[in-house]
């Protein structure tokens, strides 16, 4: 459904809560992957292999001096003003085109969501949630975790949840920690507050959980080799490269899932997948990997819920 459309007829009814799209191969090409035979099932519905995608809602929350950018530096006491509208191009452009992305490939995402970007643009975060997509947590300010106070960070995480769920409906229980970068008081907040998951970790190809207050808390792991933030910019690297690299990722992975739980991840920026060609090369992959058997997009809500559930998910006894 395009963009414009999807706008026009969601105050009759809000697209419901995105449901796991197993997508089998009906192609009549030869498949080039191998798919050896297992009766283990590690994933709903028989599937062989997840793949999990985030879009960060980041822009309108980064700081007026000092954001991250293409631009070089200057002296912070003078205002960056083309980094703001580097900024800008993530709702005005990128989201919306990565919302009909999501949209053609039949797929549903993890959007991470700060408190104050959803604040600034509040229609756009609500329509990510109306499309069928989760919002989770990633803190209410651009400011980084690892240096607050357990009562800063316990603050910061009930604001961000009131701030999604007042302006979208939903009540976020995923996090995602400024660069990963959390506290040892983290996951003990997370878990009194409501939440069910983080995915600050990437020790692991497949969700686990670890004890947190005497409880189990699941753990969906995010991706750095697969982060847009990472690729395009350190060291940079071309659209053709990235999504050679995406589809040799995915070949390991679905290999190995013939007798094992994997899983894979993707991460794209408002401001940095949302550009023409980074769309076209992440919405080829997407075609890629749906054309193998028994693979299945998942948001990190649904995985995290099967996580909790499921037997024989790897458990570590401690969190951080």
């Amino acid at each position: 459904m395009n963009r414009r459309r999807f706008i026009t007829t969601t105050g009759a009814a809000a697209i419901g809560f995105g449901a796991n799209s197993l997508v089998t191969s009906r192609s009549q090409e030869k498949e080039t992957i191998s798919t050896s035979k297992s009766d283990q099932v590690f994933w709903p519905d028989k599937a062989r292999l997840v793949i999990s995608i985030s879009m960060q809602f980041e822009t309108g929350a980064q700081p007026e001096r000092g954001a991250g950018s293409p631009f070089p530096p200057i002296d912070p006491k003078y205002p960056d003003l083309p980094v703001q509208k580097w900024y800008e191009y993530g709702f005005k452009e990128g989201v919306p085109r990565l919302l009909d992305l999501w949209d053609r490939a039949g797929i549903k995402v993890t959007s991470h969501m700060v408190g104050q970007a959803v604040e600034r643009h509040p229609r756009l975060a609500k329509e990510i949630v109306e499309r069928g997509h989760e919002a989770s947590g990633h803190g209410q300010t651009w400011e980084p975790q690892y240096s607050m106070t357990p009562e800063q960070e316990r603050a910061g995480y009930q604001a961000s949840i009131n701030t999604i769920q007042r302006v979208t409906g939903a009540r976020p229980i995923g996090f995602n920690a400024f660069w990963l970068r959390g506290t040892p008081n983290t996951l003990g907040i997370l878990q009194d507050l409501g939440f069910i998951y983080h995915i600050d970790d990437i020790s692991r190809d497949e969700p686990f959980t670890v004890t947190v207050n005497g409880k189990p808390f699941a753990v969906v792991p995010y991706t750095i080799r697969n982060n847009d933030i990472v690729r395009f910019d350190s060291p940079a690297t071309t659209n053709a490269a990235y999504l050679q690299d995406l589809k040799d990722d995915f070949e390991v992975l679905y290999a190995e899932a013939a007798s094992r739980r994997r899983m894979m991840s993707i991460s794209t920026h408002d401001r940095i997948s949302g550009i023409p060609g980074r769309v076209k090369l992440i919405e080829e992959f997407i075609k890629y990997a749906q054309k193998q058997k028994g693979v299945v997009f998942m948001r990190k809500d649904e995985i995290a819920k099967w996580a909790l559930s499921a037997p024989k998910i790897p458990h570590e006894s401690q969190g951080r």
